[in-house]
């Protein structure tokens, strides 16, 4: 009698492959955020890293407009946690935020980068050094160039690079300079990101929300 064969386990596969979600936005991106965070689902079992541009000299209250549209927790980032699936970490106004070694945080006042801070690029790049091949980054609205260099670094380390379609994005300045790297893997509509960003590390289907737009804080 012919054993049964037996099939691989493609999600258990998927989600050993990556271990950090690493994301970037400017301009539009709250709103990008939103959609994108809602999209990922309360499942979703890697980490989400987040710089997205914010006024420098203002308090912030990203976390708490994110949190009400998310299904996964969001803090900003603090100096020296390590990062835990399921839960979101925003960088904090003017400072960068990068990963290090077992997936510590680390927050830095250096120098601008394309005149902003946090930069995308930094994040990215860090993402790529610790976490080589299993790193996902993905850019969403946004002007300027920042990420651009960080894509490249990602994709240089095997790393998998998402865009948001500039032709569809609310500013395409980010995700035009990083599709133009070459270094993209898949460009898609926002609203889409999501779902291939689930399959990609191999969350179930049908936990998504659903939410409205909502205004830059």
């Amino acid at each position: 009698m012919r054993a049964t064969e037996q099939k691989p386990d493609r999600t258990a596969a998927a989600r050993e492959r990556y271990d950090v979600l690493a994301t970037a936005s400017s301009a539009g991106g709250i709103h990008g955020l939103t959609v994108l965070l809602a999209g990922l689902g309360a499942d979703f079992p890697v980490p989400v890293v987040v710089v997205q541009h914010l006024t420098r000299t203002h308090r912030t209250f990203i976390a708490e407009v994110l949190s009400r549209r998310s299904a996964l927790p969001v803090k900003l980032a603090e100096a020296g946690e390590r990062i835990t699936a399921g839960q979101v970490y925003v960088a904090p106004p003017d400072r960068h935020l990068l990963l290090r070694a077992h997936g510590v945080l680390e927050l830095s006042t250096a120098d601008l980068v394309h005149f902003v801070r946090p930069s995308a690029d930094l994040l990215f790049i860090s993402a790529a050094d610790v976490y080589g091949p299993r790193a996902l980054a993905c850019v969403l609205t946004g002007t300027g160039v920042d990420g651009a260099t960080g894509v490249a670094r990602v994709k240089e380390a095997q790393g998998t690079v998402l865009a948001e379609d500039p032709a569809s994005a609310e500013f395409d300045g980010m995700p035009s300079a990083a599709v133009a790297t070459g270094a993209v893997d898949r460009v898609l509509p926002l609203e889409d990101l999501a779902a291939e960003l689930r399959a990609l590390v191999g969350a179930a289907e049908g936990t998504q929300r659903s939410v409205a737009p909502v205004d830059d804080p």
